[in-house]
C-alpha cells in the first residue's frame, strides 16, 4: 500500500497504515541522525530553501529558542496550529512532503527516543532543525559519533 495514494477523507483508520507510517517515520530520523553523525549539523543543508525557511521562521516565530525544550502544548494549541498552519502552507508547491508526518526531538540535547519526542509534520522538522543546525546545537551529535 502506498501512502502517495491514500485519500485521508475517504480512509478509516488502519493498521497497516499506521504501520506505514511508522515505518516511514523511523526511516526519516534514523537517515538524519546518520547524516548528523558524518556531518556537522551546522554545516548542513536540509533543503535548497534554508536560508529562506530559517529567516521566515525567525520571523513568524521570534520568540523560538532553539535551545529550549520545545512546548507541545503551546505548539499544538489552537492558536499555535493556526501560526504553524499558516507557516507550513507557504511551502505547500515548494516542498516535497512539506506535510507529511514525522517526529521532532523536543529538546537539542537529546537523541531520539519515545520521551523525547513529538510529533509534527516535515516542515516543523525543517525549521526547527535548520535553526538548531544553524546555531551549532546539533554539532555534539558528529562530535560524539566522531570520538
Amino acid at each position: 500500500m502506498s501512502l502517495n495514494n491514500i485519500n485521508p477523507e475517504e480512509t478509516d483508520n488502519s493498521e497497516q497504515i499506521e504501520q506505514a507510517f511508522a515505518v516511514k517515520v523511523v526511516q526519516h530520523i534514523e537517515t538524519y541522525w546518520k547524516i548528523l553523525e558524518k556531518v556537522p549539523g551546522s554545516k548542513l543543508r536540509l533543503t535548497k530553501f534554508d536560508d529562506e525557511i530559517y529567516e521566515h521562521f525567525k520571523k513568524d516565530f521570534p520568540e523560538f529558542d532553539a535551545k529550549a525544550t520545545i512546548d507541545e502544548d503551546d505548539m499544538k494549541s489552537k492558536e499555535g496550529k493556526e501560526r504553524w498552519r499558516t507557516f507550513i502552507n507557504a511551502y505547500e508547491k515548494r516542498i516535497e512532503d512539506y506535510n507529511y508526518g514525522t517526529v521532532i526531538r523536543t529538546n537539542p540535547k537529546f537523541e531520539y527516543g519515545e520521551d523525547e519526542t513529538i510529533f509534527a509534520v516535515r516542515m516543523q522538522f525543517y525549521a526547527i532543525e535548520i535553526a538548531r543546525n544553524r546555531e551549532g546545537l546539533n554539532d555534539w551529535v558528529h562530535e560524539k559519533a566522531q570520538s
